[in-house]
């Protein structure tokens, strides 16, 4: 089957199988998977530990050679450096030099993609505004938390405004607020067509920004869809009604059991925890409202047209 050129991400029979010091197979990491994400899609990758995630995302990014399939990363083989220069990877745990400034470290970085002086510095104070560490862009990474350590991760995967995305567990360490921002990115970075590629044992962090997810298990796709098509049950039907009081709304489930012939359950609408945390928080003065940086808000000639982004 032919590949689409148009698709960022694109595999057909993708294998990889491990082999020990003799050369013979040992482990079976993925096989024969199909996978297709789509320019401005926010597409989840799900599965248990030892699924197979970390083998497909690096070999994604070339880290790691297929045993056999095909794979196409923005049109090209996933070694082709013209395409690396495209994509942004924040990795499960970051790496980060621990002498260095959350500013020397995002101009580090900027200088690998050979931006100027001068670009490079504009680029690192807009993000460090936008990951809230400007007051703390002089200290030393070592002696962050795990949480702000993050977010020069964070900040490091966009500092080259990439095309695709690729986030390993992007809200591993940070608190609630941290968390929400980091959902909010991912959904502005869609709208301006960015492609992004998650992974998360937060599920509800995944129902909340993703399109379309994948779920691995064993190395083997066992599902994969738009998140609305595959939660919905089919033999349900729930009903929202404002402004009803008990005694009317027992009234009305007894007439509805009445006319279904089947009993009818009710219950009462009720926000996330993390929503209510963030309205508690919020009133206290403590949240903040997120902006994207700027140099991220523009969107790249004839790459970012079109985009679209899942509605939570």
């Amino acid at each position: 089957m032919a590949m689409d050129t148009k698709n960022v991400i694109e595999t057909r029979g993708l294998k990889k199988t491990f082999l020990d010091f003799w050369r013979r197979p040992t482990v079976e990491a993925v096989k024969s998977l199909d996978l297709t994400v789509r320019q401005g899609e926010v597409f989840g990758l799900l599965g248990p530990n030892g699924s197979g995630k970390s083998t497909t995302i690096k070999m994604l990014l070339g880290l790691l050679h297929p045993t056999g399939g095909e794979l196409r990363v923005l049109g090209a083989r996933p070694d082709d450096m013209r395409a690396k220069a495209r994509i942004g990877y924040l990795p499960e745990v970051s790496h980060l030099h621990p002498f260095l400034t959350p500013r020397e470290t995002l101009r580090y970085y900027a200088s690998l993609f050979g931006m100027t002086r001068v670009e490079a510095a504009k680029r690192t104070e807009e993000l460090l505004a936008m990951v809230d560490l400007a007051q703390a862009s002089d200290r030393a990474v070592g002696r962050f938390s795990k949480g702000m350590a993050r977010r020069v991760g964070l900040a490091q995967a966009l500092v080259n405004a990439p095309e695709l995305l690729v986030l390993d567990e992007p809200t591993s360490g940070l608190d609630p607020i941290g968390c929400r921002e980091v959902k909010d990115l991912v959904r502005i970075l869609a709208k301006t067509g960015v492609t992004v590629l998650m992974t998360s044992h937060l599920l509800a962090d995944v129902e909340d920004v993703c399109d379309r997810v994948a779920i691995l298990d064993g190395g083997v796709l066992r599902a994969e869809g738009k998140i609305a098509e595959l939660l919905r049950q089919p033999d349900a039907v729930r009903f929202l009604i404002e402004g009803l009081d008990d005694e009317a709304a027992e009234s009305l489930r007894l007439e509805l059991e009445a006319r279904a012939g089947r009993r009818v359950r009710q219950d009462y609408p009720a926000m996330s925890l993390e929503t209510f945390f963030l309205q508690v928080v919020a009133k206290e003065g403590r949240a903040r409202d997120f902006a994207l940086a700027p140099f991220l808000a523009r969107p790249a000639a004839g790459q970012r047209e079109g985009g679209t982004c899942a509605e939570a």
